[in-house]
């Protein structure tokens, strides 16, 4: 198989060159448009999400050698989460070689966070198939690079902090209200609350209603540790 000028930069950009293109043509290829004859990137999606768990359980086990489970976990989940993936996608416009159908194209698709975290397991698959995991794991470290050294000794995501916090002081968790929606269907903006027992609130906006909970929920936990 011979693939096209914008796969071959592609490529370029994760610094591996495949020795079966077809791998790479199925990593990028969204179940919008698969078929009899054309393989979707779900397969590769399930196991790219193992090798990259592997690769960063071991990245940090050898960045810190004294670490605790309990400092580990949270920092292994703060670069594996679909975030992150989403992130390094960006990173490598990974979104315009995706193959999407119609319909996934004109909601947006290229631009969606699931769906470029998605594919970028699915590319971390295709080059362990192609080359091996020794393969795989140069490309994952060059492309996460100094998220792995700089990623926050505390990385538990925001939400679980603060509730942890509401925990801590005896309150029922707290809660996330949606107060506006806007924008068109295929790039929705929304505004989330994070709200505590007592009213206190924060509020923040996002395109995503994870991303706008999690801010909320971050500017909060900000503004209940200044006042301690």
């Amino acid at each position: 198989m011979k693939l096209s000028a914008d796969l071959i930069a592609f490529q370029a950009r994760i610094g591996h060159e495949f020795s079966r293109p077809e791998l790479l043509v199925r990593a990028l290829t969204h179940g919008s448009i698969s078929s009899a004859t054309r393989s979707d990137n779900q397969r590769l999606e399930f196991l790219g999400d193992r090798v990259l768990g592997l690769v960063m359980a071991t990245a940090l086990l050898e960045e810190d050698k004294t670490a605790t489970e309990g400092q580990l976990a949270p920092r292994f989940n703060a670069l594996v989460r679909k975030e992150a993936c989403a992130d390094v996608a960006r990173q490598i416009d990974l979104g315009t070689v995706l193959k999407l159908g119609r319909s996934e194209m004109k909601s947006g698709g290229r631009r969606k966070q699931a769906l470029l975290g998605d594919a970028m397991e699915a590319v971390i698959a295709a080059v362990y198939k192609d080359a091996g995991f020794e393969a795989a794991r140069a490309v994952i470290l060059r492309l996460w690079g100094e998220r792995i050294h700089q990623v926050e000794d505390d990385a538990r995501d925001a939400k679980t902090a603060l509730q942890e916090w509401a925990q801590a002081r005896r309150q029922t968790p707290p809660s996330y209200v949606e107060i506006a929606r806007a924008g068109p269907d295929h790039a929705p903006v929304f505004t989330i609350a994070a709200r505590l027992q007592d009213g206190t609130e924060e509020q923040a906006t996002a395109g995503s209603k994870r991303q706008a909970e999690q801010m909320a929920a971050k500017t909060l936990l900000n503004k209940l540790e200044q006042k301690q």
